[in-house]
């Protein structure tokens, strides 16, 4: 919002505040001010002439030399090359010696042999921005309406360009200041200055019609809980006058003519949105308010035509003549040949406006207004100002009655608070009679009892609704810089970690000392990548509204995260890449159910060499049992690595099926392990690539478990060895499950430490040797419950199928 100093000045004395005082007082007291500027600083020798007369250059098929009277005992001859000059016109002349927009220096001089001692300006040429310009002067130079103009006079302060433009950085609650009249409420409180708007007045309409002219109608008052009409006869289009244009251009409004002016000028004064509609173009004279039918079609004001879908639209005879809130519609314009305006004033649905915008992408004044909120007060207030102001500069007059539909009556709400709480709250020690002086600030109508105020919200301030909103009104009006800086008093709390904390710090310790980056990745992703590592059976939790497809749902695995790291990295040229992460995945319940779940995992994953090349030895790859060595190493560290197990996994597509297998602590599946399948790697360009995945939840439960402290054995202990040929498609799991199940209650260990596939193995075998490790806490072993024991290890071994001892 841009407020010219100029305009506020009408409303409430500024002349003792500069603006840039004032920009810093707003800015400390809860509205952010973006800039203050003056537009034609830097400007001068610019004023106000009258074209005498007009004759073609004598040397030239474009340029004119123009007679031009300054207030100066002689006129001055300008050659001037604007398509539009004639003689008549009083004009922006730069003089001899003046500045323009960017410094640029005016001297007398020839062109093409002619004298030309100044320069006729454009709008543009004196810094006034293209868009703001009005449409007939676009290509030319600016011609000044207003026959109370006086030629000599300063054409800077004319146009109004030499007062400052105070531009604010509004936030979504403070729509109230998105008008003049919203803004001097707000500096009338912050300086206590009195100011003389007309005081609110709100004021239902009596009637659905204007006997004999139009009628209104609404078909769900949700959508529109207001709507006016006003009839304003006997028109004439003209340019609005000098005051108006200039304040709209400070206001960032591009001057059209004086009857949509006003519909601009008012939305700038009071905040409220109208359309005007040239009567005679109506369809009917009728206008009905409601929702569009799928396939209907509008062209809006801006030429385009839009495909309606479900948005609330301003029918005539059937036919949308507007799109509620946003844009008007092309056939029912303001044109030149209008001498009766339908003036509509309404208050329509925010969610409703805002998405008609954003679906056919029109962002406009009034859409943005009524999307925050509108003074629903001044709703009839505004429309008739407006209908009296296009009566006076249109030179028509207004009908008495007006036609409305309106369903809400006005009720200002009621909030309490109490001294000792605003005190508490603040950290002050004010008293009744300083909080009553600033709600009197605010204009906030209040009665005290005891120490309670019940304070009466206006209308113009629909944000304030709750105690806390009190406080804040009360602190910052008082001065944020008043309030003594003191320590929050609460009860001393001792500060430490969950145990969850614990666990995933001590675990990113862990990581890091076996040589990992820890990475932190995004939790978005695509849908595709979303279902990466995961059985495909849990439905990803989507996006309402994502920022891109690339984006748009939550990741069910660490994994797909780490692997655009990677890829980012390897395309680097950065080929040793070796991170985890400890983060959430998401999704959704089981079917029918709109919970969501969120899990601590950890992930992590390697590409590269795990050890450079020096002169000792070779780089070593990364293989899946470096990954699985880094695994087992943790769990050991948490003491429960003779509870883990790994099976073979196949079901995983994004793994290879035979370098992969699923993690299961207790037999509970907690994770995966393996290699990128190589179809993935292909297409993300990458080497040999290894993952893992482990669930915190498990893993900390094991870690919580009490321990179980034992002596070192006052016992020898006997180790057996055997050797034993079996088929590939037995996995050492399954192998060493049998060993234990048969090996007795001394088994202490069992240890794979020889693999052979080669000469004199067969095809489809391989040779594996263990080593069993017996312990006996109470009593010295006996050799003959350990050849007890091999034997039925080596009879359960041979039972399965083509197992041999060796």
């Amino acid at each position: 919002m841009k407020l010219s100093y100029e305009w506020l000045n009408e409303y409430i004395d500024l002349s003792q505040i500069t603006p840039q005082e004032l920009g810093e007082k707003m800015s400390r007291t809860g509205i952010e001010v973006d800039s203050v500027t003056v537009p034609g600083e830097g400007l001068k020798g610019l004023v106000v002439g009258l074209a005498t007369q007009v004759v073609d250059h004598p040397d030239s098929d474009h340029l004119h030399v123009v007679t031009v009277e300054v207030g100066d005992d002689e006129p001055l001859q300008i050659v001037c090359g604007a398509p539009n000059i004639a003689a008549g016109q009083k004009i922006i002349v730069a003089t001899h010696g003046a500045r323009i927009a960017g410094g640029h220096k005016i001297k007398r001089g020839k062109l093409r042999g002619v004298e030309s001692q100044g320069m006729i300006c454009s709008l543009q040429e004196i810094g006034v921005p293209s868009n703001l310009v009005p449409k007939e002067y676009e290509d030319g130079i600016y011609v000044f309406t207003d026959d109370s103009i006086e030629v000599g006079s300063d054409a800077v302060h004319v146009l109004a360009l030499d007062s400052a433009i105070v531009e604010l950085d509004i936030t979504a609650n403070r729509s109230d200041a998105l008008s003049m009249r919203g803004s001097v409420h707000e500096i009338g409180a912050i300086y206590n200055l009195k100011n003389n708007l007309e005081p609110d007045a709100f004021e239902k309409g009596t009637s659905s019609e204007i006997p004999g002219v139009v009628t209104v109608s609404v078909e769900n008052e949700a959508d529109a809980p207001a709507y006016h009409a006003f009839l304003i006869e006997g028109v004439k289009v003209a340019p609005s006058p000098q005051w108006m244009q200039n304040r709209l251009i400070a206001a960032g409004v591009r001057p059209i003519n004086n009857l949509v002016d006003v519909t601009n000028y008012i939305l700038m004064e009071y905040g409220q949105p109208l359309h005007a509609f040239d009567y005679d173009k109506l369809p009917e004279k009728a206008i009905h308010v409601r929702r569009a039918t799928e396939g209907e079609t509008l062209v809006t004001l801006d030429g385009e035509e839009r495909t309606l879908e479900n948005e609330i639209v301003i029918t005539s005879g059937g036919q949308p003549v507007a799109l509620a809130g946003v844009m008007g519609g092309l056939d029912t314009e303001i044109s030149e040949e209008t001498t009766t305006v339908l003036l509509e004033a309404a208050l329509f649905d925010p969610k409703a406006v805002r998405l008609a915008s954003q679906k056919h992408n029109l962002r406009s004044e009034s859409s943005a207004r009524f999307e925050k909120g509108i003074n629903k007060a001044t709703i009839v207030q505004a429309g008739k100002r407006a209908a009296a102001l296009i009566a006076k500069l249109g030179g028509g007059t207004v009908k008495e009655a007006f036609a409305s539909s309106q369903s809400y009556d006005l009720e200002l709400p009621v909030v309490s608070i109490t001294l000792e709480r605003l005190n508490h709250v603040l950290g002050t020690s004010l008293t009744l009679d300083e909080v009553k002086q600033v709600f009197a600030q605010l204009e906030y109508p209040t009665t005290v009892e005891g120490t309670r105020f019940d304070v009466t919200i206006p209308a113009w301030r629909f944000d304030i609704s709750i105690e806390a909103d009190l406080v804040e009104e009360v602190g910052r009006i008082y001065g944020y810089d008043k309030i003594p800086a003191t320590l929050p008093t609460t009860e001393s709390t001792v500060g430490g970690l969950t145990d969850k904390q614990r666990f995933i710090r001590y675990t990113r310790q862990f990581m890091q000392g076996a040589g990992l980056s820890q990475a932190y990745t995004y939790a978005l992703t695509t849908p595709e990548k979303s279902k990466w590592f995961t059985k495909k059976d849990a439905t990803s939790v989507r996006l309402s509204w994502p920022m891109s497809e690339d984006r748009s749902e939550l990741r069910q695995s660490l994994l797909p995260s780490l692997l655009e790291a990677v890829q980012y990295n390897v395309a680097r040229s950065q080929n040793n890449v070796k991170l985890f992460e400890a983060g959430r995945v998401f999704k959704l319940g089981a079917a029918g159910s709109e919970d969501f779940i969120e899990n601590e995992v950890i992930a992590g994953i390697l590409t590269g060499d795990v050890t450079s090349a020096n002169w000792n030895h070779k780089a070593e790859k990364v293989d899946f049992y470096v990954v699985k060595g880094i695994l087992e190493a943790y769990f050991a560290q948490l003491d429960c690595l003779d509870r883990v197990r790994f099976e073979p996994l196949t079901d995983i597509e994004e793994l290879h099926p035979g370098q992969s297998a699923r993690i299961l602590l207790d037999g509970e599946v907690i994770g995966l392990i393996g290699k990128v399948h190589p179809t993935v790697q292909k297409a993300l360009d990458l080497q040999d690539t290894f993952v893992f995945e482990l669930d915190v939840e498990p893993l900390l439960a094991a870690n919580l478990q009490e321990a179980v402290i034992q002596s070192v054995a006052k016992y020898p202990s006997m180790t057996r060895d055997i050797a034993i040929l079996a088929p590939t498609s037995l996995t050492h799991a399954e192998l060493v499950d049998v060993i234990r199940e048969n090996a007795g209650e001394f088994l202490s260990k069992v240890t794979l430490f020889d693999v052979y596939k080669g000469e004199h193995v067969p095809e489809g075998f391989q040779s594996l040797a263990y080593s069993l490790l017996f312990v006996n806490r109470n009593a010295t072993l006996e050799e003959d419950v350990i050849k007890s024991a091999m034997t039925r290890v080596e009879e359960a071994l041979v039972s399965l199928d083509n197992v041999s001892i060796r």
